[in-house]
């Protein structure tokens, strides 16, 4: 087995400070049982190794069918949202931001199409991908993506859910960047069942990331964005105080006392996704966070009613902060200008413009 990384090498890869030495010590301690001394991806499931071939099933790959390290290895930023389509979208918008271009006479695959589940669309070192509503089906995903990162010996991946909330206090339109996130219960952490048996795991998202994502957030930008608390339900209607599901045994008093409460401990939104996030990257020492947009204000409402074009608009502004940050990161690696210097086959813009109004002509 490789040797684990040195502390030397983990307190460099972190650029920690001497303020954060008791939090080093545990992250140290995460880092050697998630990371081989090479930065890629450790599991903490012995059995893995043993198999023959390692099924991803809900993704339609597998270790021995497809070659993962080649398809995958480049991977740095895994990016998650509810909706193939979202997904799909966002990896169109990535591809511009960072200049990627794709071969001649190709397109963007859904490299999931045949799992019938998930969406999946790779954008050099960026991966789209949908997760689904709920943390069941986040829960499916992140278990094979976090075993993709091991096959494909992905070194130090970070992963950003990008999403669609619920606020509490701050109006539709609000990107709101996960400090913590909270079960129904109001504690940081996620209750899994296995065995028969109950136990906790903390949901913990890199709260050095946010930070770094609030700092990118822009003057100009039409929109407040805040870093708070997410409240994480298994429910859409009940679970999260609406007076509008097929069933409501509360009065509008209760909820509003609810509400109230949630705000009163910080709490700013409300999803359904961000614990298991949390806590299963956190267990497989992955870098993290949670970045969404409110859709209304809860304490004035339970049903999103603003105008479509609204609520595209609104959709789009966790991905502009979110590829903020990537093009940030391979600008700091001397990736992003090698991206856009890659200008593929067109050699003068104006003569390929020239070039397509002439044969829109002859249509």
């Amino acid at each position: 087995m490789p040797p684990t990384i040195t502390e030397h090498e983990f307190k460099a890869h972190c650029r920690t400070t001497p303020q954060d030495d008791d939090k080093d010590e545990a992250d140290l301690h995460l880092y050697r049982i998630t990371r081989y001394s090479d930065g890629t991806v450790k599991l903490r499931n012995s059995n893995i190794e043993l198999m023959d071939q390692d099924i991803l099933y809900h993704l339609a790959l597998g270790s021995e069918s497809h070659d993962l390290q080649e398809m995958f290895g480049d991977v740095k930023f895994v990016c998650m949202g509810g909706t193939p389509k979202r997904m799909e979208n966002f990896a169109h918008f990535i591809m511009d931001e960072i200049g990627y271009k794709l071969p001649a006479g190709t397109q963007l695959q859904d490299i999931s199409a045949y799992s019938y589940r998930y969406s999946m669309y790779k954008v050099g070192p960026v991966l789209s991908v949908s997760h689904g509503m709920g943390t069941p089906s986040v829960s499916i995903l992140m278990h094979e993506m976090i075993k993709l990162m091991y096959h494909a010996k992905c070194i130090d991946p970070i992963f950003i859910r990008i999403g669609t909330c619920g606020g509490i206090g701050v109006e539709g339109g609000t990107v709101i960047i996960t400090e913590d996130a909270l079960d129904g219960q109001l504690r940081n952490s996620h209750e899994f069942t296995i065995l028969g048996e109950t136990i906790h795991r903390p949901a913990k998202l890199d709260k050095k990331l946010a930070r770094e994502l609030k700092s990118l957030a822009s003057a100009d930008d039409p929109y407040d964005t805040i870093i708070g608390k997410t409240l994480c339900t298994n429910d859409f209607y009940e679970g999260q105080g609406r007076l509008d599901g097929a069933f409501c045994e509360f009065t509008e008093t209760d909820k509003m006392n609810y509400l109230e409460k949630l705000r009163d401990n910080g709490v700013v939104n409300i999803e359904m996704e961000s614990t298991i996030f949390a806590a299963l990257t956190h267990h497989a020492g992955i870098k993290a966070a949670v970045v969404c947009v409110a859709l209304l204000n809860r304490l004035n409402g339970d049903q999103v009613n603003a105008p479509k074009e609204v609520m595209h608009e609104w959709q789009q502004r966790p991905q502009i902060l979110v590829s903020r940050y990537i093009r940030k990161v391979l600008a700091q690696h001397g990736q992003l200008k090698s991206l856009f210097g890659h200008q593929g086959s067109i050699k003068s813009p104006r003569r390929f413009k020239l070039v397509q109004q002439e044969s829109q002509a002859h249509d």
